[in-house]
Formats: structure tokens, C-alpha cells, sequence
């Protein structure tokens, strides 16, 4: 379909009204006191939106709105204005989740964004300025992910400093490294769909950090072989967070304890109203 074409389809539909547009600018907090925030849960890499589908459910079943947007995972700036523009599309408050590489990218779209009133990191980074997700990997002994790593290139503009290289997790590694707690039948699906991050994005400097003025809550999974507990605590405790940790959960606590990661959206929902 030619652009022309494609901009009167376009046109007639918002003109039907079968389109609607979100805020065009940042969101303001709208809504009774009792009203429930919107959940915006983002996802890190080697992965997508569905490893939320328990805990999109039991939000759901809660009376919360949600949204699991697909994460780009190409840049950390370009993924956080995406997340953020997601967020600005919302007229409520918002309680913005993240998972892995999702907690950097939370970290950097809700600044500045006066709907986030708090943010639940999921085995996430959390970031302070200057700072790369995976510099504080090896922060502390214990992540795998190094060793399980194969880079896959993708092309680039010529001149580009994007080197062009997508990670990904060795198939056969990836219940160890990533999943230990779930069935390998399901792991085993889960590594064939993987979502690559970009190598130059894992290696993108973290921006001023909103959980310097926002309220966060961390869930720490205490066996996680990609973040290692002891990164995760550190983070947690920097950023001031109201803590639990799951006790023999691996790197994708949110599915193999999805009920740990709801009480702790719903504590923060609680304590900022």
C-alpha cells in the first residue's frame, strides 16, 4: 500500500472513530482515590510480553488495568521513550513493573513522568546514572549469562556506531541459565522464541535513575543465575526498596512465582494512593 494510500485509510478510520489516540503529552494523574492505577508491565530481553500472562491474569482478575507492551530492544533511550510514550498515553496513575532489562528501561521512562507514582522491579536492574546493565551483572560473582551467550549480527546504516550484534541465549544453556525452575518443556519453547537485546543497547549508559524521587518495591529471586541475588539486594537497598525475596526462584520469578510479584504491585498500589 502506497503512503498515500496508507495515510486515507488512516485518515477515514480516525475519522470513524474506529481509532483513538492516547494522550499526546505526559498523562496527569486522573481518577477517584479509589480508583485503580494502570499496571504498564515491561519485559527484559531474551524474552516478551507473555512470560506476564499469570500475573497480567491475576491483575486482571484484580480489577486492575494492564498493559504488557513488546519491548523494543534495540537502545536503551529508544526502548525507554517507547515505554514512556506508552505511559503517556495513559490519563491515570500508573504503577510501572519491570523484569531483568525492563527494570533499566522503568528506570528511565518514568522520570520526569508525574502519573508513575511507583515502580516494582522483578530479578531487574535498577541503575543508578553512568551505570550498564551489564557492568552490574558481574557486579557480584554468580551470573552464567556471559558463558551462554551467542552474538547473531543485523545490519546497520553504514557509519553507524550501532556495532550490530544481537544476544541471545545458547539454546541448550537456557533452562540453566535462565529458567531453572520451570518445566524444560516449557523452557524449551521459551528458547526458540527468545527475543534478542542488542548488544550495544545491554551496554548503554543509565540515565538519573526515577527511583531517586519515585517509591519502588523489589522482588529478589534468591537462585536467579543471570542477576545474582547479591547484585539484586544491592540495588534493592540503594534504591531504597521495600523488599521480599523468593526463596529458590530463578531469573523469571514473575512466572515461576507470579503470586510474589503481584502482592508486591499490589503493596505499591496500596501505599501510594
Amino acid at each position: 500500500m502506497e503512503a498515500t494510500s496508507r495515510r486515507r485509510v488512516l485518515g477515514g478510520m480516525l475519522a470513524a472513530g474506529a481509532v483513538t489516540l492516547g494522550a499526546a503529552g505526559p498523562a496527569s494523574a486522573t481518577g477517584g482515590k479509589g480508583a485503580r492505577p494502570t499496571v504498564v508491565l515491561v519485559h527484559g530481553v531474551f524474552a516478551d510480553a507473555s512470560g506476564w500472562s499469570a500475573v497480567t491474569a491475576s491483575l486482571l482478575d484484580a480489577g486492575y488495568p494492564v498493559i504488557a507492551p513488546a519491548n523494543p530492544l534495540r537502545d536503551l533511550a529508544g526502548d525507554s521513550a517507547y515505554v514512556g510514550s506508552v505511559v503517556d498515553s495513559v490519563p491515570g496513575p500508573v504503577v510501572l513493573v519491570g523484569h531483568s532489562y525492563g527494570g533499566e528501561v522503568i528506570t528511565n521512562a518514568a522520570r520526569g513522568r508525574a502519573n508513575v507514582k511507583a515502580l516494582v522491579y522483578a530479578a531487574a536492574f535498577a541503575p543508578d546514572q553512568g551505570e550498564t546493565a551489564l557492568k552490574l551483572a558481574e557486579k557480584f560473582p554468580g551470573s552464567q549469562l556471559p558463558g551462554a551467550l551467542v552474538a547473531r549480527h543485523y545490519p546497520v546504516p553504514d557509519g553507524s556506531p550501532d556495532p550490530g550484534l544481537d544476544g541471545y541465549i545458547d539454546p541448550a544453556k537456557f533452562h540453566d541459565v535462565f529458567a531453572q525452575d520451570l518445566p524444560r518443556s516449557t523452557t524449551r519453547v521459551m528458547a526458540t522464541a527468545q527475543r534478542p537485546g542488542s548488544l550495544g543497547g545491554l551496554e548503554s549508559t543509565s540515565g538519573v535513575p526515577a527511583w531517586k524521587s519515585l517509591p519502588s518495591w523489589y522482588v529478589v529471586a534468591t537462585a536467579d543465575r543471570v542477576i545474582p541475588p547479591a547484585v539484586q539486594r544491592f540495588m534493592a537497598r540503594r534504591a531504597g526498596s521495600h523488599t521480599v525475596e523468593v526463596k529458590g526462584a530463578s531469573h523469571v520469578v514473575m512466572m515461576s512465582h507470579p503470586g510474589a510479584v503481584v502482592r508486591q504491585i499490589r503493596a505499591a498500589d496500596r501505599a501510594t494512593r
